[in-house]
């Protein structure tokens, strides 16, 4: 299968498509992951059934949905030394005349407070704007999630609104803040 090459880095971190050889790194770092720190944060999970086949599994899965254009899972790793730091995310929502896609992220729990959050979106934005050209990314926040607010805040992402009963989670429809960035505001950044 050919293999759809995107990537983006700064001083502390690189965002690409994950590969086949990170199984290590990234099953070592999930298996690193601190006690939940608060409702939104998974905290260590169940990787007894994550092996080596089942991740080239779900690698060659994401590059699939990638070469169609459906959504786009990066690693994120530090500079340094390659450890796999958590993912960031990029959902086409539509693309014709409106070039709209959603973005996540999620930073493994031992790693928070270190700005890794705040860059590697700014990579997947500048990415999605310059390689992927889409025209606008939104994030869906739980009104709750107060440091994926901060995140997009510092980022310089605008709350745009709030829908409410938007996002079915911990079973219930639960409000989320609209936070977006279009590519022309984070080109004056």
């Amino acid at each position: 299968m050919n293999r759809l090459r995107l990537a983006a880095e700064s001083d502390q971190v690189m965002i690409r498509l994950h590969e086949d050889n990170d199984y290590e790194n990234w099953y070592y770092h999930y298996q690193m992951r601190h006690p939940s720190k608060h409702k939104f944060d998974e905290g260590p999970l169940d990787l007894s059934r994550c092996t080596r086949e089942w991740f080239q599994a779900i690698i060659h899965q994401q590059q699939q949905l990638a070469f169609q254009d459906i959504s786009y899972v990066f690693g994120v790793f530090r500079r340094s030394d390659g450890a796999h730091l958590g993912v960031v995310d990029l959902s086409t929502l539509m693309r014709d005349h409106f070039q709209w896609g959603r973005l996540g992220y999620t930073i493994h729990n031992q790693f928070w407070r270190r700005g890794y959050a705040k860059e590697s979106v700014r990579l997947l934005l500048k990415l999605a704007f310059h390689q992927l050209y889409f025209h606008r990314i939104e994030a869906h926040i739980d009104t709750e999630n107060l440091p994926s607010v901060k995140v997009a805040q510092s980022v310089g992402m605008t709350l745009e609104c709030v829908r409410e009963a938007f996002l079915y989670d911990f079973n219930e429809w639960r409000n989320c803040y609209i936070y977006y960035q279009n590519q022309e505001s984070c080109d004056e950044k």
